[in-house]
């Protein structure tokens, strides 16, 4: 006997709904059907997302705008130098290079071995490296690996007083 590829499943929102389980091979039919009942249908989950997507994109902008308020209170308290780069991305950058400097500063200083000295040192490295972007391409770095980032930053990542070049 075959085993059936259509069942019938009742979800939590109590729509019954029949799904076409013949994509899934026989022996998980009946595991993903018990799945699926403990979910809202297709329908219901569609109208929950797009309800609350408001408040999740509300509460994305004050996260944002939090981080943002942070970063530049740290960058004014520290004497960080403006970013350069297309105006989109500052704001990113800003937070990026705030939140791997505190990163590198927690591991490094904080729970490593560095004392205040080799941080100021960091720091001035940190401060020649005004590009936004390249902040932002490594903003998934960890914290220890920001000095030898610095070290390899290029040129065209430093800022420079000359505006010809």
């Amino acid at each position: 006997m075959a085993i059936r590829t259509t069942w019938t499943v009742e979800h939590a929102c109590s729509h019954s709904v029949d799904h076409d389980l013949s994509h899934r091979p026989a022996d998980q039919r009946a595991g993903y059907a018990r799945w699926l009942a403990s979910k809202d249908c297709t329908d219901c989950w569609k109208a929950a997302r797009d309800t609350g997507s408001e408040s999740k994109q509300e509460w994305l902008a004050t996260k944002r705008a939090e981080e943002q308020e942070a970063a530049v209170a740290w960058a004014q308290q520290f004497g960080m130098p403006q970013l350069e780069g297309p105006e989109k991305t500052l704001a990113w950058g800003e937070r990026s290079r705030h939140q791997l400097m505190t990163a590198a500063y927690t591991a490094l200083v904080a729970e490593g071995t560095w004392d205040e000295a080799d941080w100021a040192e960091l720091e001035e490295k940190a401060r020649a490296v005004t590009r936004a972007g390249w902040w932002i391409d490594q903003r998934d770095a960890e914290g220890p690996d920001l000095l030898e980032l610095l070290d390899a930053a290029g040129e065209t990542d430093r800022g420079t007083e000359n505006p010809f070049r």
